[in-house]
């Protein structure tokens, strides 16, 4: 299955959780969301806003934001232009 985000969405894969702190091993329940990750691929825009992201750019996300999709095993993120916070250079 292939996505294709529409109008102002963006379709993030989420950097993975850190395994480690400081030599503890933090078990799966414990770890906190990534508010980080790559952006895959970008809808065309709206008429009112272009989009300013594109395929391949690392970005930073609010914790609540976007909604979960699974495909072929990865999980990834849909969100619209606005919940990216910014741009990570």
């Amino acid at each position: 299955m292939k996505v294709r985000p529409l109008a102002d969405r963006v379709l993030v894969l989420p950097a993975p959780a850190e395994e480690k702190v400081g030599g503890i091993i933090i078990p799966d329940t414990a770890k906190e969301k990534p508010q980080r990750g790559k952006v895959v691929a970008v809808g065309q825009g709206t008429k009112d806003e272009a989009m300013l992201l594109k395929e391949g750019d690392e970005v930073l996300y609010g914790k609540y934001s976007g909604t979960e999709l699974e495909n072929d095993g990865e999980k990834y993120l849909m969100m619209r232009q606005s919940d990216v916070l910014a741009v990570v250079e």
